[in-house]
Formats: structure tokens, C-alpha cells, sequence
């Protein structure tokens, strides 16, 4: 928010005003094969693929109550972000428990998100990007588009699609308990080539996920490497993205 009130001054969008209301709202993510028979039995609103698409967003009501729900989704599974006033929170909270019962439906915490989105490949900031890292290296080259003549930033990302280097790289270990904590070497030919920017336990893919920038060279599908845990050679895999539901037929039911 700081950056974007800095930018507003600096190109003299002063008539802008920006306001943060994270602290006036709770988000729920309801996600999984039964999201949309949840959510039916609460809203009136048409969840079906043609009236719902993925990626858009509206506002329905569940127990009189406004919800902002946008068709998105942070573990690869079918579902919708809700976004509440804090005050309605636990009502609606309350709402979504008692529809999801006769589905085994379940609170999860951060560790389950962790994992499916490991396996998915969705990016974390302060995990696998940050202020240092670029689009085109962390593999998110779609989400840009330089038609436009100019733009902030345009000529840094100029810069970094004509002269990439590394890439982020999705590396898996055989045995599922071999998890990196983070930082861990990674080698080829006892040669230091990248560290471990976020790894987890795949449980959809029964095996250790870890997630490194690697040069470009070295990121070869099937390519093998060293993580060094603990003073201990383990042995990773370079795999293709995602690792899980590749066609995204899960997300899009």
C-alpha cells in the first residue's frame, strides 16, 4: 500500500484516495469436490461453471448476509474465497460448518494450504518471490503483458526476459519425510548452484517438494541434484509444473 500511495504522489494522482480494509474484514477459503454443493445450500446465487467462471467475483448472500465470493483458488482445488465484515465473520463461519457436515467438511490450517500449494506450484511472497526476483525467472511470465507503451517497470522487465539467468526450478525428493527447512545447498558436481527457497510434504504425490532458482542451464526436466541436509546428500529430481493436475480440470469443475 506504501508503494502504491508513493507512486500516486510521484505521477501526481492526487484525486486517488487508497484505503486499507484488511483489518474490517475475515476471508474464508472453501475449497475441495464439494465447494459448490457447500455453498448452494446457503446462497441463491448460481455457483454452475457457465453462471460462476473461474476468476470472477460477486457478491451473494448467505443468511442475509453480504458476502464478496470470487472463484479462485490457492490449494488447485474447485472453490471460492469469501470475503465478510469481521462483525458477520462468526455467523457466517458458523453457516459454512453446519452446511459442510454431511460433505466431511473440515477446518484446515496453514501447513494443509502449504502442502497443495507446493504441489500446485502457486508462488508465495517472502517463499519463492520478493522485491529481488523477477516474473520471468519465478515463472510467472503470463501475468505480464508489455503492450502497453510504458509502464512502471517496463524497461526492468524488458531487462530481465532478454538476459534470464535462473529460474525457479519445483525439485522432488523421493522419500516424503525428506523435507529441506530452507536454505540448503543444492549441488551438481559438488558445486553450489542455487539453495532452497521453500520446500513441504506432498501428500497428493507422496514425496518431499522443495522449490530453489537455479541457472537456466541446470533446469532441465529430469535433471538430477544434491540438497545437502544436515551434512547429508540427498537426492532431487527437476520436474515439470505443476506437479499436480497439470490440465487444472480440479479447479475448473
Amino acid at each position: 500500500m506504501g508503494w502504491l500511495e508513493k507512486m500516486c504522489r510521484q505521477l501526481g494522482y492526487n484525486e486517488i484516495k487508497i484505503r486499507d480494509l484488511s483489518k474490517d474484514l475475515a476471508c474464508f477459503g472453501i475449497w475441495g469436490p464439494n465447494a459448490r454443493k457447500i455453498l448452494s445450500k446457503l446462497t441463491d446465487t448460481d455457483l454452475s461453471n457457465e453462471a460462476f467462471t473461474f476468476m470472477s467475483s460477486k457478491i451473494l448472500k448467505i443468511a442475509d448476509i453480504d458476502v464478496r465470493a470470487t472463484r479462485i483458488t490457492y490449494v488447485g482445488e474447485l472453490g471460492w474465497e469469501l470475503y465478510i465484515s469481521r462483525a458477520d465473520a462468526l455467523q457466517v463461519w458458523s453457516e459454512l460448518i453446519a452446511a459442510g457436515e454431511e460433505f466431511g467438511l473440515r477446518p484446515c490450517g496453514y501447513r494443509a494450504i502449504e502442502s497443495l500449494r507446493l504441489e500446485k506450484g502457486y508462488r508465495a511472497w517472502a517463499g519463492e518471490i520478493n522485491s529481488e526476483t523477477n516474473p520471468y525467472e519465478a515463472g510467472l511470465s503470463f501475468a505480464v503483458s508489455l503492450k502497453k507503451e510504458n509502464f512502471v517497470g517496463r524497461a526492468t522487465l524488458l531487462n530481465a526476459n532478454e538476459n534470464l539467468t535462473r529460474k525457479l526450478t519445483a525439485l522432488t525428493l523421493e522419500n516424503i519425510k525428506d523435507v529441506p527447512m530452507g536454505n540448503e545447498p543444492i549441488l551438481i558436481n559438488n558445486r553450489v548452484i542455487g539453495r532452497v527457497k521453500s520446500a513441504g510434504q506432498g501428500y497428493t504425490i507422496n514425496k518431499a517438494i522443495a522449490y530453489a532458482y537455479l541457472p537456466v542451464e541446470n533446469t532441465k526436466i529430469g535433471t538430477k541434484v544434491d540438497i545437502e541436509m544436515f551434512g547429508i546428500i540427498k537426492t532431487a529430481t527437476v520436474q515439470e509444473e505443476p506437479l499436480l493436475d497439470p490440465q487444472g480440470l480440479r479447479i475448473k469443475s
